[in-house]
């Protein structure tokens, strides 16, 4: 029996790294061209952030949708038939930003990310990288974000940064407002969640809900290229991008996404599975039970 295609999602740019020191694309044009490098090298997926279009402000984030719907029309104009996976991540409790955005750019997934971390990272000195912050994601602002996503008919791709957070989105579903089968996204790397250690995933999988499909975002350098190596071995779908790492399975820098996901094609195929095509992707990824929310279960008694 042949093995279940993967579906290889490219992260396209993130939302701070400087485009004066680094490959990552702004303008629509350059995210157009970089979406369809990824796509042609094998991505069904676009995960995108938005970039502030003003002449030298490209390293900062914006959440108008004017730019939001002219870097998605670019996108999909390159990419027939790709899917646009659209970020939500705010600090804060104002969700107005990307909640405009999604009703603009009407995205097939979107990023929700399902629970609170303290973000952290130190220099090679002790320093902190940045001053600590909190990533907010209580349950009532988890809950928001969820039921606009669902209400602009597209699916939550649910981003876990710990193993609490992981285990919160099962409790999301038996609550009655998650989908039944919620994609979840194991996020690996971050200094202060869970390692890009390969040996975790077969702890962490008996928490994903059955059936559901589930993938990692791996941050960091060459050391990520184990964890895909890995997930494809395992059934999981597969992401890379500059958003991620700018770094190849051999140590050296890429030139940009398309190389990423080259090395992330190959990656897969070396597990005995292809990369899916967008229409393969689309079927899976927007099941009805992925775009609607899990009915909770009657009260005793009731």
């Amino acid at each position: 029996m042949p093995s279940p295609p993967a579906i290889l999602t490219c992260a396209l740019t993130g939302v701070l790294t400087d485009p004066a020191a680094h490959p990552v694309p702004v303008t629509p044009d350059e995210m157009a061209r970089e979406a369809k490098r990824a796509y042609d090298a094998g991505a069904s997926v676009l995960h995108v952030h938005f970039r502030d279009q003003r002449p030298g402000h490209g390293h900062l984030p914006t959440w108008d949708p004017d730019a939001a719907d002219d870097i998605c029309q670019a996108i999909r104009d390159a990419c027939p038939g790709a899917l646009i996976n659209m970020t939500t991540g705010v600090i804060g409790d104002d969700l107005s930003g990307p909640l405009s955005c999604l009703a603009r750019v009407t995205p097939e997934l979107a990023a929700c990310n399902a629970g609170t971390l303290n973000y952290l990272k130190t220099r090679a000195d002790g320093r902190w990288a940045w001053a600590p912050m909190v990533f907010d994601n209580p349950v009532e602002k988890v809950k928001r974000m969820c039921d606009a996503i669902l209400a602009a008919g597209a699916a939550p791709e649910f981003e876990c940064f710990d193993v609490g957070i992981l285990r919160s989105v099962g409790l999301y579903r038996e609550n009655g407002w998650a989908p039944a089968l919620p994609h979840t996204n194991l996020v690996m790397g971050v200094a202060s969640g869970m390692p890009a250690d390969p040996r975790l995933l077969e702890a962490l999988l008996p928490y994903v809900t059955p059936g559901a499909l589930w993938q990692t975002t791996v941050i960091g350098r060459e050391e990520v290229w184990a964890v895909h190596r890995r997930t494809a071995e395992l059934g999981g779908q597969l992401r890379t991008g500059v958003e991620d790492t700018f770094y190849l399975p051999s140590g050296a820098r890429c030139r940009g996404n398309g190389d990423l996901v080259d090395a992330l094609a190959a990656v897969a195929r070396a597990a005995g599975r292809e990369p899916a095509s967008p229409a393969q992707a689309r079927a899976a990824l927007l099941r009805p039970e992925a775009l609607t929310p899990a009915a909770a279960p009657a009260r005793r008694g009731s």
